[in-house]
């Protein structure tokens, strides 16, 4: 399985636990693997290629809002109810990954609470760090230009 921080931020038993729930899988360049709204059922970690992660905009082609790559968490609305998808995701170029079951994976985190715990800090913290990504693309986007002070 690929190294990647939210696996290495679990406890080594709980990685192994977690990862014989993996299952290899691939998505050939241009493959949309979730929409924007639908069932956040499962959730992969990137071995090769790239996702673009998109918004649904009515009348145009869903713009990119990042792009993820090997090592990287696709997919985080599977842990917080009511597990739908709040971007879309399409593969750049040809994708393997490995995919995880999200209500198995639930199950196994309140059995084993370490586990649980652990994971939802790691995917809290993907969600931080994309959300403060987020915030400076839109202040380059619409942020004051020049010397940052409003006029």
């Amino acid at each position: 399985m690929t190294a990647t921080p939210v696996l290495d931020a679990l406890p080594a038993g709980s990685r192994e636990r977690l990862a014989l729930l993996g299952r290899e899988v691939s998505f050939p360049a241009g493959a949309l693997i979730f929409e924007e709204g639908g069932s956040a059922d499962r959730f992969w970690i990137i071995r090769s290629g790239s996702v673009a992660l998109t918004v649904h905009v009515p009348g145009r082609r869903p713009p990119t809002v990042e792009t993820l790559g090997p090592g990287d968490l696709l997919g985080w609305s599977w842990l917080f109810p009511p597990y739908e998808w709040h971007l879309g995701a399409e593969a750049r170029g040809p994708v393997r990954a490995d995919e995880f079951d999200a209500p198995t994976v639930r199950v196994l985190c309140v059995e084993d609470l370490a586990l649980g715990y652990a994971l939802a800090q790691a995917v809290a913290r993907v969600v931080a760090d994309r959300l403060k990504a987020t915030r400076m693309r839109l202040l380059d986007l619409y942020g004051p230009s020049g010397s940052g002070s409003m006029p």
